[in-house]
């Protein structure tokens, strides 16, 4: 599950696709709107808006994703590159439209998320099974062969190669385990900085 707007399931993103390189893991792409799980009482919620910023690169993955699932990891990659590296803004039409050349979509691939009102049932659907059924309060959340989801890992930066790998089995061993409910590390000043 992913927010474009969260830069450390950006983060996460990065290594799960490390570990789906070297393991052969299939990942399937589900979405979370931090603009929901945050929202304050008398603001406008984000499918009440034509454009959110969250909740709009949401949209045009659940689009893509009908498509298929590696053309909206591919978005995903593609926007959150866009906004946490290079600063810019995917949920703006211009940048949007651009990335989805880059990653090979349709070329009515803005406007035709856009004009459909079903992908923000489709965006809808996913946050409400990761916050009812899964627990959900944030990204990232994976949901290993287990079944059970784990919030994180949050790892910056995104482990790459052995590491990944042992990271992966890291958070496998976890979800095996139906009592462990939190494993944290503590933040010292240092790791602030970082």
């Amino acid at each position: 599950y992913f927010d474009t707007m969260c830069p450390y399931a950006h983060q996460t993103s990065l290594w799960i696709r490390e570990v789906r390189r070297h393991g052969g893991l299939s990942v399937n792409w589900k979405f979370f709107s931090l603009e929901v799980i945050n929202h304050v009482e008398g603001k406008t919620l984000p499918w009440d808006r034509r454009i959110a910023y969250g909740w709009t690169p949401l949209r045009v993955a659940a689009w893509l994703r009908r498509i298929d699932n590696e053309l909206c990891g591919a978005w995903y990659l593609a926007s959150a590159n866009a906004l946490h590296i290079e600063g810019r803004r995917p949920y703006e039409e211009e940048t949007a439209r651009e990335l989805l050349a880059s990653i090979g979509a349709p070329d009515d691939a803005w406007s035709a998320a856009l004009d459909d009102p079903t992908t923000h049932d489709d965006v809808r659907n996913d946050h409400e099974h990761a916050v009812n059924t899964l627990g959900g309060f944030g990204v990232p959340i994976i949901v290993p062969q287990t079944g059970r989801a784990i919030f994180g890992p949050v790892v910056v930066p995104a482990p790459t190669g052995d590491d990944a790998m042992r990271l992966w089995e890291l958070v496998v061993g976890a979800s095996q385990f139906p009592g462990l409910y939190e494993l944290k590390v503590p933040k010292t000043p240092a790791d602030l900085t970082h």
